[in-house]
């Protein structure tokens, strides 16, 4: 062995520097594992985590939810806005919808703190080994903290922050009050917010109907909206919906059985609107605009709740009124023939038959049908749900030829004269009876209110707000003819006429150049009647008589009278002349039925309004109606709640007593079959038939009905006032008027009966024959001759001759 060794400790390297060296190297290791985070902690503690929102708001979240319109009493018209969404309290919810949610979403949400840390690496460890994350690592409190306060960006740093905000969230708020604002914020498909909207979207149900395998559909639909749509997937979606069940077994919520009947049954969801109950789709529009125009765009999401003044039952009546008078009017002027027709091949294929029925609009609860065969003589159609219906001939007798406005052509024998096998038609639903129909060119509106303070009971429209949105009650201007006449009257009474006062209707040739230098008036049947009482001449609706009494009392006079009803100056400026006795100027239904009210509530100008109160989304009124009302007794002046007395009572009801004689013997003597002594109202025509109107009161109700087409047309020689019209407002005040007593109209004091002879309206003994007695005021009721004095003066100057 040699002497010399390379390994010897002088040449060795000190092992003390080495240690050092590897010291140093894993301190360093080690400070920059744990000083990078506390650095990127401290950071964060101290540049982000104070922005972070408090948790505590959710106490006091405000959810982005429609605008909701109802009537009086309740009953849905409408929801207007972006997101369907139907808040609720935690102790709202059906225990069943809580325990789907849990089972599927998160299964330990009643145990953690907030985050489910097991679920987290599960789904880490999924990401790693597989590339995807098969099951979810968020609690549905981190959904809360993601949906209230994050974005959807996915970055670790949101993550981050909703791990935080849902231990916040926890120490903030309760396991309930989280759920509940997971289960009313979730998006569930087809602008569904919520799981309260989503029963209505999918199922028309209120959540608290839902069966067992409807509450596990709609808790599948959170993990992917789109993917386990039914409507869109209807096969996935029953997957997703019978995992949630197994799910909800597993955990106890359910029995087995109970399970697998769920499983069993097939999906049976459809895309469902709002539940609506009452159709009145012009008002829900009117009460979009008063809740836009006085709260702002955002009215449509506040969660605003207007309560109109209509009443259901009524509206219900307007819309039927309305429908049914309007099929009257195309009855009595021919068939326009089928909508289509399909060949024998189409027909052969009852699903393209479906098809064709369900690809056309349907308006006015009108519905469509296929005539597939005749029998004897009926006609077999088939319905758009597949129900074969029978048609007897009877239904269709009224269908001969249409050829124009004012002809038809021959009366059908048989069916086959009308129908054929192919033909698609419309179908009515009349007194229980399905009726061949059609889709009416003419259109109609009608508005009824509470003559006392202007409360719109019932408004329509048009036949259909979805076929046409224009709105005939509020803007459509017409010419209303005779109804404008009791007006006219009135301003006479108050400058001295009487009922009494006789006018000649006689033909007249009028100079004027402000109707075409010549006008020849005349009266509807084209006779003239000759020295008239006013009484009579309304009831008869005498144009000459009228033009007269506007020459008689003055124009001037006439217009300033007559704008204390409420109709527009402005308008009836524009008719200064002696076609304003005729309704030359135009008004809307809406201006018409104020001004008719006043004669209601015995000389009150009211104003109608359709808005009742709007509540915000916690139920506080933010807004009521104040309307000002007719007095009834002891009014006190200067009250600010009174409606402004515009004519005395006296006037008011001397004009009233006119109109009841209208439907006595008069114009509108068909209203005689309600059998009503309360009931006041004119007929109203226009030059050609452009225009027909009837408007009517008793002291509770003023409604107005308007017929015609949208473009000014004739409707048809004899499609007067008391014909297109009046059957509407007979069909509505039927109904309107039930809840009222049938008695006579107040008579105000001021006024005597006098009797009168019926020919010259002269002042006569009560012993005359037919003499007829007259209503007067005290301060101008004629003088009664005293016959006796009369008869010793002849008897004098006979003696003396």
């Amino acid at each position: 062995m040699s002497d010399t060794n390379p390994q010897t400790p002088e040449k060795q390297p000190s092992p003390k520097p080495k240690h050092k060296l590897k010291t140093a190297l894993w301190l360093s290791v080690i400070a920059g594992f744990i000083g990078a985070p506390l650095i990127a902690l401290a950071v964060y503690v101290f540049t982000i985590y104070p922005t972070l929102p408090d948790a505590a708001s959710l106490k006091d979240v405000t959810y982005q939810v429609p605008l909701k319109i109802v009537t009086e009493d309740g009953q849905l018209i409408s929801e207007i806005g972006t997101k369907k969404r139907i808040p609720l309290d935690y102790t709202e919810i059906p225990e069943r919808m809580t325990q789907a949610i849990i089972s599927s979403e998160d299964e330990s949400f009643f145990e953690h703190g907030g985050v489910d840390y097991k679920g987290l690496a599960r789904a880490v460890f999924e990401l790693v080994t597989t590339g995807s994350k098969k099951s979810g690592g968020s609690t549905i409190t981190m959904q809360v903290a993601r949906n209230f306060f994050l974005t959807k960006e996915k970055t670790y740093l949101r993550k981050f922050n909703e791990i935080i905000l849902a231990y916040k969230i926890e120490n903030e708020i309760s396991k309930q009050e989280i759920l509940a604002l997971y289960l009313n914020k979730i998006f569930l498909g087809y602008r569904s917010y919520g799981v309260a909207a989503a029963a209505q979207t999918y199922y028309g149900k209120s959540i608290n109907d839902l069966s067992l395998d409807e509450y596990a559909m709609i808790a599948g639909l959170p993990k992917a909206p789109s993917a386990y749509n039914p409507i869109a997937n209807p096969e996935r979606a029953k997957l997703r919906r019978n995992y949630v069940l197994r799910r909800m077994f597993e955990q106890g919520f359910i029995t087995e059985q109970e399970m697998l009947d769920a499983q069993a049954v097939e999906v049976h969801a459809k895309l469902m609107g709002a539940r609506i109950d009452i159709e009145a789709g012009y008002v829900a529009e009117m009460a979009r605009s008063f809740a836009i125009e006085n709260f702002g765009e955002d009215a449509l999401k506040q969660g605003l709740t207007i309560v109109t003044t209509i009443n259901s039952r009524l509206q219900n009546q307007a819309n039927q009124a309305v429908r049914n008078g309007l099929q009257e009017y195309e009855r009595r002027h021919g068939y326009r023939g089928p909508i289509q027709h399909l060949s024998p091949a189409e027909m052969a294929d009852e699903e393209q038959v479906l098809e064709v029925l369900n690809g056309i609009p349907k308006f006015g609860q009108l519905q469509t049908a296929a005539v597939t065969d005749f029998a004897k003589t009926d006609t077999q159609l088939m319905m758009l749900d597949g129900e074969m219906v029978t048609l007897p001939f009877e239904s269709m007798q009224w269908a001969a030829p249409y050829i124009e406005v004012n002809k038809k052509g021959a009366k059908p024998k048989r069916p086959q004269d009308v129908l054929k096998v192919g033909d698609i038609v419309y179908l009515q639903k009349l007194n229980g009876q399905w009726q061949l129909a059609q889709d009416p060119l003419t259109e109609a509106g009608l508005i009824s209110v509470n003559p006392k303070d202007g409360q719109i009971f019932a408004l329509v429209g048009g036949f259909d707000f979805f076929r046409s949105k224009f709105n005939r009650v509020v803007q459509a201007r017409r010419q209303p003819g005779s109804n404008f006449k009791p007006f006219l009257y009135a301003a006479a009474f108050d400058k001295g006429l009487t009922p009494a006062t006789t006018i000649n209707d006689a033909p007249v040739v009028f100079h004027d150049r402000a109707l075409e230098d010549v006008w020849r008036p005349e009266n509807y049947s084209g006779r003239f009647y000759g020295p008239t009482r006013l009484r009579k001449a309304l009831a008869y609706s005498r144009n000459l008589v009228s033009i007269r009494l506007l020459q008689r009392i003055g124009i001037n006079y006439t217009v300033n009278y007559v704008q204390r009803f409420g109709l527009p100056v402005e308008e009836m400026n524009k008719h200064r002349d002696l076609s304003l006795s005729l309704g030359s100027a135009q008004f809307t239904p809406w201006e018409i039925v104020q001004a008719y009210a006043t004669f209601a509530n015995t000389g009150y100008r009211i104003s109608p309004y359709l808005i009742q109160e709007v509540r915000d989304f916690n139920g506080d009124v933010i807004y009521r109606a104040s309307p000002k009302t007719a007095c009834e007794v002891q009014c006190m002046e200067g009250d600010p709640n009174s409606a402004p007395r515009v004519i005395s009572p006296q006037t008011a009801y001397i004009t009233t007593s006119l109109m009841q004689d209208v439907i006595k013997y008069g114009s509108g003597r068909k209203a005689n079959v309600l059998k009503r002594e309360d009931i006041a109202g004119k007929t109203g025509t226009t030059n050609e038939q452009k225009d027909a109107w009837f408007s009517g009161f008793n002291p509770y109700v003023a409604t107005t009905v308007w017929v015609g087409f949208d473009t000014p047309s004739t409707l048809g020689r004899s499609e007067v006032g008391g014909r297109a019209a009046l059957p509407i407002w007979i069909d509505y005040m039927r109904l309107a008027l039930a809840d009222y007593p049938n008695a006579p109209f107040a008579r105000p004091d001021g006024l005597v009966n006098v009797p009168i002879n019926p020919d010259t309206g002269e002042a006569v003994p009560a012993d005359t024959p037919n003499a007829f007695f007259e209503v007067f005021r005290e301060d101008n009721a004629p003088e009664i001759p005293d016959i006796t004095a009369t008869k010793m003066h002849q008897i004098t100057e006979e003696l003396f001759e």
